[in-house]
């Protein structure tokens, strides 16, 4: 890892760089998919699934065979953990219910405002190197306490033909009323148009790869909302002293082994722990699985020394990260003053893979920055605000002046006319 003492306010936007990618050629790439699929439907996602996976399906959707030998087979114990997970994000995620809000805002003018689900919705899941079920929890749950009446899943087959049957067992457990086995491009290619085997969706969610990201982003271009921009996963801790440096490694760690393109930091007022968490980084990665991934992405990560706590709270809201660790002698600081982090883990004892998986708290958050003005996705996420309004005659006899003076002023005179016919009316019937 990367050591930097005391980096100089120039040199932040520099050393705070998330690993780059060129899209051009990605974006070539997608725009030919989504064209085919436009075209010829299910043929393309036929065509795309035998090029990218390596498979020739003649059926996308899951069958209930499937799900059910998946729910059968699985260990007891993981079908247990996932359930307890289920049951603490359902949790979490039902309390962020709001209720109706009603004002009158004048006599006879009476506001109000409701959140209503979106109608369909579709869950990308990666299925590669690593299948994400952990979140179709995230996705599914809150799709189902908002109410959206239609959810449909996406994810790749392997080259077999199948799925992960881990990723079939939470699915069904969330209800998710359609699985397909489709990945990357054409998977968000088909939620976007439609096909006679997949439905449209009204807005995407979901992780996925560079390929994924900007068919995602692409998508907004046909009418189709997304949860957010996201890129690569990444973590930055802010420590001192009283961390314990085997903690902060095995954190920094199990972002690193997402992918190559993750990005981890470590900000401190301590270069002993400095020292110490890079020694203890070197020893825990020995031994993971995942070595050869999470050491790719170590080699770009940081370590950064700086003087003092506030200076170490500028540069983190700088970077605006989607995981951010505080373990420090005065975490109130740090919790009570951060303006820019997708989601905030407290304390030695809270690694961030609690958020993960089971602490109830979603995982799906804004990464690359956009922490800055995008939330993680929470139960609001599958629903729209909508207002209401309802006038009396005594309502529009007292807003109705300021309408007519109002839209005259900027030059639109039907406005003011759909007000005064209503007032000259009311007028010659008193």
């Amino acid at each position: 890892m990367n050591t930097i003492v005391n980096p100089e306010r120039s040199q932040w936007n520099e050393i705070l760089k998330r690993p780059t990618q060129t899209y051009k050629q990605i974006e070539q790439t997608v725009l030919e998919v989504f064209e085919a699929i436009q075209n010829d439907g299910d043929a393309a996602i036929e065509k795309y699934t035998q090029k990218f996976d390596g498979i020739s399906l003649n059926s996308f959707e899951v069958t209930p065979t499937e799900i059910t030998a998946a729910v059968a087979n699985l260990d007891a114990d993981l079908k247990e953990a996932i359930t307890l997970a289920k049951s603490n994000i359902e949790a979490f995620h039902k309390a962020q219910r709001t209720e109706k809000i009603e004002l009158e805002t004048a006599p006879g003018v009476k506001c109000w405002q409701e959140k209503r689900p979106i109608q369909k919705v579709g869950l990308y899941i990666p299925g590669g190197t690593a299948p994400l079920f952990s979140t179709i929890l995230m996705l599914a749950v809150p799709a189902k306490i908002a109410g959206c009446k239609e959810v449909v899943l996406c994810t790749p087959p392997d080259k077999e033909g199948n799925i992960n049957p881990t990723i079939l067992f939470t699915a069904h457990l969330c209800g998710i009323d359609k699985i397909f086995k489709v990945g990357g491009i054409q998977a968000i290619g088909a939620m976007t148009f439609g096909t006679p085997s997949i439905p449209k969706v009204y807005k995407i969610f979901g992780p996925g790869n560079q390929f994924v990201t900007v068919a995602k982003q692409m998508a907004t271009q046909f009418n189709v909302s997304i949860d957010m921009p996201a890129g690569p996963s990444e973590l930055l801790v802010v420590a001192d002293d009283t961390a314990e440096a085997a903690f902060v490694a095995s954190d920094l760690l199990s972002q690193a082994e997402h992918g190559v393109d993750s990005q981890v930091i470590l900000v401190s007022t301590s270069k002993d722990l400095i020292k110490a968490v890079s020694q203890e980084v070197q020893e825990q990665l020995q031994v993971l699985p995942r070595k050869a991934i999470a050491e790719k992405a170590i080699v770009k990560s940081k370590l950064i020394f700086v003087e003092t706590k506030e200076l170490a709270l500028e540069l983190i809201d700088e970077y605006g990260p989607e995981h951010f660790i505080v373990a420090t002698s005065n975490n109130a600081f740090f919790v009570e003053n951060i303006a820019n982090a997708g989601s905030v883990f407290i304390g030695n004892y809270t690694p961030e893979s609690a958020g993960d998986y089971a602490s109830g708290t979603n995982h799906t958050l804004p990464t690359n920055g956009y922490a800055k003005q995008y939330s993680g996705v929470n139960l609001d996420s599958f629903m729209k605000s909508m207002t209401f309004q309802e006038i009396t005659p005594e309502g529009i006899q007292n807003i109705g002046k300021a309408i007519e003076l109002m839209a005259a002023a900027e030059g639109l005179h039907a406005h003011k006319n759909a007000v005064t016919l209503r007032l000259t009316q009311l007028a010659n019937s008193n």
